[in-house]
């Protein structure tokens, strides 16, 4: 296959981009590598996938010196003629959309990112999948997509009426904007929705970045919600593994969606959204016991109240993506740790 992966810098969308190598489909990987958080860590990742930062300019393809079949693009998903111009050039099989501006508590302070990527560029994804005959495009939702949603574990067949960020309700548009899409013209879609992900080559902004980094410079940490907090802690090579598999299963309309009944999860037309998530939610104080376990050290705590944006908990029903994948994610909390902090020592020489 040839194969777009968006958010191809970033921290899923490079090592989807590593798998789908290994298994021998050509990739073309396009970012626009904001400062978000850092670019070194985006072009370290690159570096990974044979891309000198050196060759990345902007809407010139990059070639990979070390994967013949991989290239890499800088482009802002939002640019609307430079998204027609790559589809119409790109004969692309699937689309893996995983760009979008992260961050929950950033969505506070910072709406209008949002807006433009995750809306905006969406639509230009759809658009370039719609007007070029897209088999399939994968794109990835969140977990916070359940918002108030108190029944666990959150399941696909679940209202996803009550998003608490602005994050999550572009998310939540985006499979509104899907379905639309599926609908009108054919298109098979597939949204996952992806539970705290965590890993080597992460994101700094996200907990483990956050906690490992202050522990080894004997900072406090801060714990939210005086650490009475669950999340389904879900490991970097489940999340590839689920994308992967999922690639291949082209949605069809369910032919028993009742309209007068009507299944959130599934519909008429080609469309469907899975749970990519652990099943195994950690109270924050544990999950930050095995940091201090890895790290051999005891975290300095600074007790907080719950922030703008955040949910108590977090919690995966995956069985519907076992059901169709034969795959359940399974990686154990302290072993996915243990290899997140040698990864985070090693790279920050620590």
């Amino acid at each position: 296959m040839r194969v777009l992966v968006t958010g191809g810098a970033g921290f899923i969308g490079a090592a989807v981009c590593q798998r789908l190598l290994a298994q021998g489909e050509t990739v073309v990987g396009l970012d626009n590598i904001n400062e978000y958080y850092d670019p070194a860590l985006k072009y370290g990742r690159l570096a990974r996938l044979g891309i000198r930062k050196e060759d990345v300019t902007w809407y010139k393809f990059a070639k990979s010196v070390t994967e013949e079949r991989f290239s890499f693009i800088r482009m802002n998903l939002e640019d609307t003629q430079a998204m027609q111009m790559l589809f119409a050039n790109g004969n692309f099989d699937v689309v893996i959309h995983l760009g979008a501006q992260a961050g929950v508590r950033y969505s506070i302070t910072n709406p209008h990112a949002y807006i433009e990527s995750n809306i905006d560029g969406f639509i230009n994804v759809l658009e370039g999948c719609r007007n070029n005959k897209i088999k399939h495009l994968v794109y990835a939702s969140s977990s916070s997509v359940y918002g108030l949603n108190g029944q666990v574990p959150f399941s696909e067949h679940h209202g996803i009426a009550h998003p608490v960020s602005l994050y999550a309700a572009t998310k939540k548009s985006n499979e509104l904007m899907a379905h639309a899409y599926s609908k009108l013209f054919d298109l098979p879609t597939t949204g996952l929705r992806f539970f705290t992900v965590y890993g080597p080559w992460g994101r700094p902004d996200m907990s483990p970045f956050l906690f490992m980094d202050a522990i080894l410079h004997n900072r406090p940490i801060k714990v939210f919600n005086n650490g009475d907090m669950l999340r389904d802690f879900t490991y970097i090579d489940d999340i590839v593994e689920g994308i992967i598999r999922i690639i291949n299963i082209i949605p069809q309309g369910n032919p028993d969606w009742d309209e007068m009944n009507p299944d959130p999860a599934t519909s008429p037309v080609p469309y469907r959204v899975y749970n990519i998530g652990n099943q195994h939610p950690t109270r924050l104080l544990d999950y930050i016991s095995c940091i201090e376990k890895a790290i051999g050290r005891e975290a300095k705590k600074e007790f907080l109240p719950m922030q703008a944006g955040d949910v108590y908990q977090t919690y995966a029903d995956s069985s519907a993506l076992a059901e169709v994948t034969g795959f359940t994610p399974h990686t154990d909390l302290q072993y996915g740790i243990d290899r997140t902090v040698s990864w985070f020592k090693n790279y920050y020489n620590l």
